[in-house]
């Protein structure tokens, strides 16, 4: 009699298995299943062989061939449930009708996609607007790219008042019209800035990346809540990085030209006795085409400590506005520690196209890392339409 195969555990596949090891398994039992067929077939025609080898032969046949019926039944089952769900995924963004619940829907997919080291699909590309050109490579969909980068954001105080882009090699001209003579110009000193350093600006390519941390419970939640927390870490990382680089007292090399407060730049620095008077004598100073438009970018600290020199007891200056106190419109910005006066038009930050988006792990908190790479500059198109207001040390 022959030795029996060690039968297999048909309970194992009856729970989370993969339809590749169900696969597995059908080929292995196929295979066992085909080889006591031909030794049934041989005893079968065998004079020399009992009966009792042929029925014991027949029982092994009728023993695989249960358990290959099971496993094929539990293939074909988690085969249908597959196709199903990918054809749903596939068809998932063809049945929203909401075009916001569809860009969600997209920027979704595109961050587990991205986490999971999987590739984008192309509807869910063409959802958020990224064209053909860049072929399925790794370029930020424009979508994704406007939501995190253009809108404007409540942490970065420049927001609002700068110019911002999205346009690669971006170059623009100093000034927003020009008459065909330069005497229009009455104010002397943009008139030698412009005859020192040219009358345009181009925009350069500065890199840095933002992480988002991502947990394994927030990627296996909903939509929404995913987009959100990705965004919303992003968008502070941006904000966060523009203040660096605009109030930097000591900025980094290569980033000296981004900042108010750099040599490089050389923005006038108006002195007084205190802040007040320094911040009155730096608008006085500016020439009436930048003045007109000036804001004040200051810290909430030194603007209290002119309101209570001010008020010397009147409680009534605590309750007026700052603009009616220092006579053009005060933000508050932690990194203006000097007070920077101006046009802030003449602020301008640029984002090139081509972010990079992939995944990394911190390896001490083992959170997954959503990262984003970017390139961008921040130009001071015309240093005469600004003034750093400083106080004049007393002997």
């Amino acid at each position: 009699m022959m030795k029996m195969l060690l039968p297999l555990n048909i309970q194992m596949f009856a729970g989370d298995q993969t339809l590749y090891e169900l696969k597995q398994a059908m080929a292995t039992i196929g295979q066992q299943l085909k080889k006591v067929e031909g030794e049934l077939s041989a005893k079968a025609i065998d004079p020399s062989a009992s009966i009792e080898d042929i029925q014991a032969q027949q029982k092994s046949k009728e023993d695989l061939q249960a358990r290959f019926d099971v496993i094929k039944q539990q293939h074909d089952q988690l085969e249908t449930e597959q196709k199903a769900k990918l054809a749903q995924q596939r068809a998932g963004l063809d049945g929203i009708d909401d075009p916001k619940q569809k860009v969600e829907t997209a920027k979704a997919s595109l961050i587990r996609s991205t986490m999971r080291g999987k590739p984008i699909d192309t509807d869910i590309r063409a959802a958020l607007g990224d064209d053909s050109s860049t072929g399925g490579g790794k370029f930020l969909p424009k979508t994704v790219s406007y939501d995190i980068i253009m809108e404007p954001l409540a942490k970065n105080p420049l927001r609002g008042h700068s110019a911002v882009t999205n346009i690669p090699n971006l170059e623009l001209p100093k000034l927003s019209y020009t008459l065909d003579d330069d005497d229009f110009i009455a104010d002397k000193e943009t008139a030698k800035e412009l005859e020192l350093t040219g009358d345009t600006v181009l925009f350069g390519r500065n890199k840095f990346k933002v992480f988002a941390g991502v947990s394994e419970t927030v990627l296996n939640g909903t939509d929404t809540n995913l987009v959100q927390h990705v965004e919303n870490a992003l968008k502070s990382g941006v904000a966060a990085k523009e203040k660096k680089v605009a109030f930097a007292t000591t900025p980094k090399a290569g980033e000296e030209h981004m900042s108010f407060y750099s040599t490089q730049n050389g923005i006038k620095v108006v002195t007084g006795a205190d802040k007040y008077k320094a911040i009155k004598a730096a608008i006085a100073d500016l020439h009436e085409d930048y003045r007109e438009n000036a804001k004040i970018f200051m810290t909430f600290a030194d603007y209290s400590d002119i309101i209570e020199t001010l008020a010397n007891g009147n409680a009534t200056l605590y309750t007026a506005q700052p603009e009616q106190v220092l006579g053009k419109p005060v933000i508050f910005a932690d990194g203006a520690t000097k007070p920077i006066v101006g046009d802030f038009s003449y602020s301008h930050f640029n984002y090139d196209i081509g972010e990079l988006f992939e995944r990394d792990k911190d390896i001490k908190t083992g959170i997954e890392q959503f990262v984003v790479t970017a390139w961008f500059d921040h130009k001071i198109k015309l240093k005469s339409a600004f003034r750093i207001a400083d106080v004049v040390a007393t002997p």
